[in-house]
């Protein structure tokens, strides 16, 4: 039985599967926890005997207690990355918010928010009656929600802000059981999620001009950042965001 068992929710996704990648590369078992079954079985696939498809909800409190359960079962879970997230746009288009109805930001909020509340809690306590060594939590916020957003809309900018909030108050109550708690947030990624709100690839081209190291960022940029953040040698960094855009926005 190992110990370094590593959770990735959204694991199917763009960010989601080269984070599940690298980390195995790291030396983790990892579960590759999605809503979508047959692209978690996918990624676990190419990424062989040390990844483990999963299911999850993670909108679903008795879905996620379940998703711990299992991946128990390899061993001790001392990582937590909470990359499953949504941005809905009503027929391609990013609505305004006079125009937004109540199902996309309660969605918003229940995938970006509530699930990233749920899997960090249901992470706390475990660990509170197993403590594990190095205990990592590393949650996705996003540009978006520190610029007020281009592309995004307002549900998706709000529901980050949440986490990225939520987030530093997590690590001042798991700081005691030498957990870290910190925020990767992305800019401008090459992912679908990108795709749907830029267009074709001449727009990310005409993009990629505003960014000062000029080009769009990779899933693998991402995936370098949180691989760093779960490593022993992260051990003094908590309750940090650290911005992965290429000098998008600065601070």
């Amino acid at each position: 039985m190992t110990k370094n068992v590593a959770i990735v929710t959204g694991g199917s996704g763009g960010i989601g599967a080269v984070v599940c990648s690298q980390l195995v590369k790291s030396g983790f078992v990892v579960a590759v926890a999605d809503m979508n079954t047959g692209e978690a079985k996918k990624v676990a696939a190419v990424l062989g005997g040390n990844a483990f498809p999963w299911q999850v909800d993670v909108t679903q409190e008795l879905s996620v207690k379940a998703l711990f359960d299992q991946a128990e079962t390899i061993g001790a879970v001392s990582v937590l990355i909470c990359a499953a997230g949504v941005l809905i746009l009503p027929g391609g288009e990013r609505p305004l918010i006079a125009d937004m109805n109540i199902d996309t930001w309660e969605r918003s909020f229940a995938v970006n928010a509530r699930g990233s509340f749920l899997c960090s809690r249901e992470f706390l306590l475990r660990c509170q009656k197993r403590p594990v060594d190095h205990g990592r939590v590393i949650f996705i916020g996003s540009s978006a929600a520190q610029l007020g957003g281009y592309r995004s809309s307002s549900a998706y900018i709000a529901s980050k802000s949440a986490v990225m909030g939520f987030a530093k108050a997590y690590a001042r109550e798991v700081a005691h059981l030498g957990i870290t708690a910190n925020v990767v947030s992305p800019g401008l990624i090459d992912t679908d999620m990108l795709r749907s709100t830029v267009g074709s690839s001449g727009d990310l081209e005409i993009t990629a001009k505003s960014i000062p190291l000029g080009r769009i960022g990779t899933a693998q940029d991402v995936a370098g950042a949180i691989d760093y953040l779960v490593s022993v040698n992260a051990g003094y960094i908590t309750g940090s965001v650290i911005d992965v855009n290429g000098g998008y926005r600065m601070q």
